[in-house]
């Protein structure tokens, strides 16, 4: 999926992608994937929805009037829900999941953190979890314990959402100053999904901060020749295209930057010649 940058922080975006994996992906989030379990009564058959005992079909329910003022920025109303849900079923991994996301949000890295633990108690193989605690640790400067979190969540041979754990890895590789372990995770996710531009974007910045141009080059344009470009791509593109001595490139990239975001920080940089910030 294509996620159109709005805004001038693609890192802002970062931060909002990560903690939304486990609600079906980043930018259009959905649904909690419920866990698979096994029927006690059997050692092959996998629980479905129509399986479910009351208490949780009526929790899920809860969970998704939750999941969707959560998504509405209406955070205190799905949390309420939330809370009506866990009476119902108190062992709703996926909700305490939900519920970490939200003490997220309200910087209550505490409960946040609580939550977390929790959900990994009653389903302690699922990746979206480990995904999100793994986020909240990184947060913290728990630099070792985050990765070593995301590498639990790309273990599990079934989960989806690699393309997105390996990017913000990678990003919290990139805050320890792995930088070389941060390359290796960025790659491997923009192989899985190269229409990222988070990915791109932060790929072609740790490319251009070595001075290895020609390759951050090749990330940035992919941005720039698309409709995903803002200005901190377009700022980028100019600092390569100039240490290229690629005039004619870097000035097309300022035309775009001066005529679509003309009061952007990016354009003021421009103007007084701070290429080095």
């Amino acid at each position: 999926m294509q996620k159109k940058l709005r805004g001038n922080s693609l890192l802002a975006l970062l931060a909002g992608c990560a903690i939304a994996l486990s609600l079906h992906g980043c930018g259009a989030p959905g649904r909690v994937a419920p866990a698979a379990a096994v029927n006690p009564g059997s050692q092959t058959d996998i629980v479905t929805s129509s399986d479910a005992p009351e208490a949780r079909k009526h929790a899920r329910t809860r969970l998704q009037l939750a999941i969707g003022y959560f998504e509405q920025g209406q955070t205190t109303v799905a949390l309420d829900e939330l809370k009506q849900a866990l009476v119902i079923d108190p062992s709703f991994s996926d909700a305490f999941n939900l519920r970490g996301l939200i003490y997220m949000r309200l910087n209550d890295l505490r409960l946040a953190e609580d939550s977390f633990r929790r959900a990994l108690a009653l389903n302690p193989r699922e990746p979206n979890t480990m995904h999100n605690y793994g986020w909240l640790m990184c947060q913290q400067g728990r630099y070792a314990e985050s990765v070593q979190m995301f590498e639990q969540a790309l273990a599990n041979p079934i989960y989806s959402a690699r393309a997105k754990t390996l990017m913000t890895e990678g990003l919290c590789q990139q805050r320890a100053n792995l930088l070389p372990e941060a390359e290796r995770s960025l790659s491997r996710s923009y192989e899985l999904d190269p229409g990222n531009p988070i990915t791109g974007y932060n790929l072609a910045t740790l490319l251009y901060q070595r001075g290895e141009w020609t390759r951050a080059q090749f990330y940035i344009r992919r941005i720039n020749n698309s409709e995903l470009a803002n200005s901190e791509s377009l700022w980028l593109g100019i600092k390569v295209e100039r240490r290229m001595e690629n005039r004619e490139a870097m000035m097309q990239l300022v035309d775009q930057l001066r005529k679509r975001y003309a009061q952007s920080r990016e354009l003021a940089a421009y103007e007084r010649g701070a290429f080095d910030e």
